[in-house]
């Protein structure tokens, strides 16, 4: 039997009827989407399982060990806090910090009494706190130290928001201390929570210039745990099928229980819903990282035999070819992978060659489906390192022309999938909703084709954006800050390729006439509005106006193709 046979064969054997993960179909708005039968009904039941986990450890932080039941301790007298302020089924509750172990105490407090979180980046400066705030309009902000001096900012617009101060003992603004905003032996309430309300908002940059807030259901995140375990299953039982010539008999195999290294921030669903919950349904432990460093992650897998990377590509790829791996006992690694960003096919087997049994996975997903889409692993990835997998087993797929013609196998087109994971919409947006969500189906703006095992290939991604480091960023975002300087007549954003991250941002602007302005004053003018990270590296000074098409548009791919990187400011 092929690889890739096996591979059908035991997700078959992973979603058989009677089962746990069992499909069967339900209708969302009047569209028939497939989901799981046999699902728990909302985040809240899904932590109420994982808490039999009991004395097994489940966060790690430096020194700090926190298990389930210790876990489990503070969610719940945090959830009662959170009532007598006034929280709710329907209530926003914004999270704004590091990869602390309160991120996911306040996250399962937050799901566990109906409310629905806010995952705020931790990058973001005032100006975008502000938006996101204003947006969402949470009754509670959760904030440490960096995050508490963005909101001190802005505080002034928002004097009913509670606020929780996480690890700063000098906060800013006045705030309860986290670990004393509890009532103690407070048990969560007994509700029912409806499947299809909010469970979590993130914030997806946007095309027109500011971010979306996407609105993940309750269903939709239990699905793509769900989803995210069937894969494991499907791939874990394809190994054991392979090592048995293919023997009917092999039952269906679990990925063993083990240690996560959580190195990409809890305010993406890489990390928070693809490891971390999806984790802590099977017991696993997880090993938070502060902010990435390689040689600080090479101690961590080494101290606590870490056996899965939850990280971007370039995070692998540097901690390969850290010319200190082999001083560190990496032996622990089974697997090395993640989401965020394209798997180049030389890593694939790079982390074959260079580790000692740590097999290369990747998952491709996005915030509009809570997760992951597609999943690939093991052999499979290895025999087709170009593909970023096959679909999770609650989604259909299609690729359609720009008329919405479905195209056959094998020829280019927009990526669009149906399925319970799908989100609600975007928050106050009902016009992006609408455009992107057609008849239940979720155009995703990426570019690519199936080949005819069913496998998906990537080729271009959703227009304008830029994923730097797993970061995605928008162009029109970038454009948007740069014309608030009084000084722009014209800019354009787009990606630079950049060996290490994946792509840069670089901006292209043409003055107006007699303005002066250079590239030092455009940074700290865009250092007020926007994160670190989207500050374009790259800046282009032109002295004659942008290109444009005959409908007036920019030519962004010519000025990429013509601009140096060597000669921009």
């Amino acid at each position: 039997m092929s690889v890739v046979a096996n591979f059908k064969e035991a997700l078959s054997m992973a979603t058989a009827d009677g089962g746990l993960l069992e499909i069967t179909t339900i209708e969302r708005d009047g569209v028939p989407v497939k989901a799981f039968a046999q699902a728990p009904g909302s985040m809240r039941d899904l932590w109420a399982l994982s808490t039999g986990h009991g004395d097994a450890e489940y966060l790690i932080y430096g020194e700090e060990r926190w298990t389930y039941t210790q876990t489990a301790k503070v969610v719940a007298e945090f959830g009662g806090w959170l009532m007598e302020q006034g929280v709710g089924p329907g209530d926003h509750v914004a999270i704004a910090m590091r990869n602390y172990p309160e991120w996911m105490m306040a996250h399962w407090a937050v799901n566990s009494i109906g409310a629905a979180i806010v995952g705020m980046n931790a990058w973001w400066v005032a100006d975008e706190m502000d938006y996101a705030l204003n947006d969402s309009k949470p009754k509670v902000l959760i904030a440490d130290d960096r995050r508490l001096e963005a909101f001190a900012q802005i505080q002034d617009k928002y004097p009913d928001i509670k606020v929780v101060s996480v690890r700063e003992a000098n906060s800013p603004v006045a705030a309860v201390d986290f670990h004393s905003a509890m009532v103690d032996g407070a048990q969560l309430p007994d509700i029912e929570i409806d499947p299809d309300s909010v469970a979590c908002i993130f914030y997806t940059s946007g095309t027109t210039g500011r971010p979306k807030g996407a609105q993940l259901t309750n269903r939709g995140c239990i699905t793509n745990v769900l989803n995210v375990v069937a894969m494991g299953r499907a791939f874990a039982t394809a190994s054991a099928l392979a090592k048995s010539g293919g023997d009917n008999e092999v039952a269906v195999q679990s990925p063993p229980s083990g240690t996560g290294l959580i190195a990409t921030p809890l305010f993406h669903v890489t990390a928070n819903n693809c490891a971390v919950q999806a984790g802590t349904l099977a017991g696993n432990r997880f090993v938070l990282m502060y902010k990435w460093d390689t040689v600080e992650a090479l101690k961590l897998i080494e101290a606590e035999k870490v056996n899965t990377v939850s990280a971007v590509p370039m995070m692998t790829r540097e901690l390969l070819t850290h010319p200190d791996f082999e001083d560190y006992d990496t032996s622990s690694l089974a697997s090395m992978g993640g989401g965020g960003a394209a798997v180049q096919p030389d890593l694939v087997k790079k982390v074959d060659a260079v580790t000692k049994k740590a097999r290369p996975a990747q998952g491709y997903g996005m915030t509009e489906v809570c997760g992951i889409i597609t999943y690939i692993a093991g052999d499979v990835f290895v025999e087709r390192p170009s593909s970023c997998g096959y679909l999770a087993p609650t989604f259909d797929g299609k690729v359609v022309d720009e008329s919405g013609k479905e195209l056959p196998v094998g020829e280019l087109g927009e990526i669009c999938v149906k399925g319970a994971a799908v989100i609600k919409g975007y928050l106050n947006r009902p016009e992006a909703t609408a455009d992107t969500i057609v008849d239940g189906w979720l155009h995703t703006g990426d570019i690519g084709y199936f080949d005819e095992d069913g496998f998906l290939y990537l080729v271009d991604r959703a227009k304008d954006m830029i994923l730097r480091g797993g970061e995605n960023i928008y162009g029109a975002e970038v454009e948007f800050a740069v014309f608030d300087h009084p000084a722009i007549l014209e800019c354009v954003a787009f990606a630079v390729p950049d060996e290490r991250l994946g792509e840069e941002v670089g901006v292209a602007v043409h003055l107006k006439d007699g303005a002066m302005l250079d590239a030092a004053g455009l940074r700290e003018h865009l250092s007020t509005r926007l994160a670190a990270f989207k500050v374009p590296k790259y800046l282009w000074f032109l002295a004659e106006p942008l290109p444009r098409n005959a409908n007036g548009k920019f030519l962004k791919r010519e000025l990429r193709e013509v601009l140096d990187p060597a000669s921009a400011d």
